[in-house]
């Protein structure tokens, strides 16, 4: 029982949602949006047992002194601040929050992003080896569209900033649409198998 209503729930519930978008009268477009407000309020309640968990996780790692547990106490006190500091002056301009945000996490999180440009500059040399056609292929058109967005390019050949154009309105927007399809037949799968009860591991079941 303790899997079966769970799953029951599910179904009813992603069967409404999906009824909704062919039949938008009612009663499937008024229990879509009571649907809307019961998953705002467990989401505000998910959002505190996660809170709980990360404060139970990171407690236990820090009172073993696991491997990393400063860092542990770096989030837990981040934190706790920023929460008594928004509970308690709230979050507008001129508040502690407001400045501790944007000093604090805003730096942090543009320092992350830009790390992120020595991961991807690493993997578009391993991507770029033109060990096969694909990968030749891959390369000129890198090539073409770097040449194309700077200076340099216009001054080699007046018309490769047209060429680069080109290559990302057509063949690369062409790419990103299948992909998006794809990513769009993947979530439809996926959504499948959980309303009809395929995917058993959300039970706690076995796959």
């Amino acid at each position: 029982m303790r899997r079966q209503v769970p799953l029951v729930i599910t179904f009813v519930a992603g069967i409404i949602m999906i009824i909704q978008y062919f039949i938008p009268h009612e009663p499937f477009a008024g229990l879509q949006q009571r649907f809307n407000v019961w998953f705002l309020i467990i989401s505000a309640f998910a959002l505190i047992l996660g809170i709980g968990n990360l404060i139970k996780i990171h407690g236990e790692r820090i009172s073993r002194q696991s491997a990393g547990w400063g860092y542990s106490v770096v989030l837990l006190v981040g934190l706790v601040t920023m929460s008594v500091v928004g509970i308690g002056w709230g979050i507008e301009p001129g508040t502690p929050f407001f400045y501790l945000f944007w000093n604090i996490q805003i730096p942090l999180s543009s320092t992350m992003f830009a790390l992120l440009a020595f991961f991807i500059a690493s993997a578009s040399y391993r991507a770029f080896r033109a060990r096969s056609f694909e990968a030749t292929l891959l390369l000129a058109a890198a090539i073409l569209v770097m040449l194309g967005r700077v200076p340099l390019g216009n001054f080699l050949w007046h018309r490769l900033p047209a060429v680069a154009t080109w290559i990302m309105n057509y063949p690369n927007t062409a790419g990103q649409r299948a992909i998006m399809i794809g990513i769009a037949l993947g979530v439809i799968s996926s959504s499948l198998r959980i309303i009809l009860g395929i995917e058993r591991g959300l039970g706690g079941g076995q796959q």
